[in-house]
Formats: C-alpha cells, sequence, structure tokens
C-alpha cells in the first residue's frame, strides 16, 4: 500500500482529529507540518491540479480574513493563489491527505472509511 501523508498544523483541531482517526484505524501515516517543513511551489501546483486552488484556499480561516479586501481581490489565478499559500501556509485547508494518486482536502470521516477500509 502507498505511504499515506497528512499535510497540515499540529495544532489544528481537524488534523489532530484526522490523525486519530488513522490511529485508531491502525494505519500509519507521515506527518507533514507546513510550520516547520514548508510547502513546495510545485506539491501546491500538483494539488491545485488534482482538487483546484478554490479547494484548497481556505477561505473561512483567520487567515484569510486578516488579509485586507485589496489582498483578496487579487486572488483569482492557480498562481496567486500558490503564492498566498506557500507564503501562508495557515490559508491552506486541512488536512490535504495524499496516498498513491488520491488527495482528499479536509476531514470526512466517511470517504475515509470508504477508501481506507
Amino acid at each position: 500500500m502507498s505511504t499515506i501523508t497528512v499535510y497540515g498544523i499540529p495544532n489544528c483541531d481537524t488534523v489532530k482529529k484526522t490523525l486519530d482517526w488513522f490511529k485508531k484505524h491502525k494505519r500509519p501515516v507521515v506527518f507533514h507540518d507546513y510550520k516547520k517543513e514548508g510547502i513546495s511551489n510545485e506539491k501546491l501546483t500538483e494539488w491545485a491540479k488534482q482538487a483546484g486552488w478554490e479547494v484548497l484556499l481556505n477561505k473561512k480561516s483567520t487567515t484569510w480574513r486578516g488579509l485586507s479586501a485589496e489582498e483578496r481581490t487579487k486572488i483569482t489565478t492557480t498562481a496567486a493563489a500558490i503564492k498566498l499559500m506557500q507564503t501562508s501556509t495557515s490559508i491552506i485547508k486541512r488536512p490535504v491527505i495524499e496516498f498513491g494518486n488520491h488527495l482528499l482536502v479536509g476531514f470526512d470521516e466517511s470517504k475515509l472509511s470508504t477508501i481506507f477500509k
């Protein structure tokens, strides 16, 4: 089976819930901490192609709400969104779960249960 990588920040409740879910179901994961390790332009570009930058960019986040209206109106393209997500990793929807050719954005217990029977 492919390695399961969970991307996020350790103090996020949704990331904690996701990691707990994998632990409960005895599925080993690799955790990638954005705060310590950052995230590459290449990885964000790959995710944007798979899921769409609109899915990855968390517009409900405190970080997004902290941007000025002018800054928010500039985020209209994949390149602009990726640049913002690279500099402000807290604005990436969490968690991002990667395994094989699959990508899940956000915690969805029913999808996890279906995929990781």
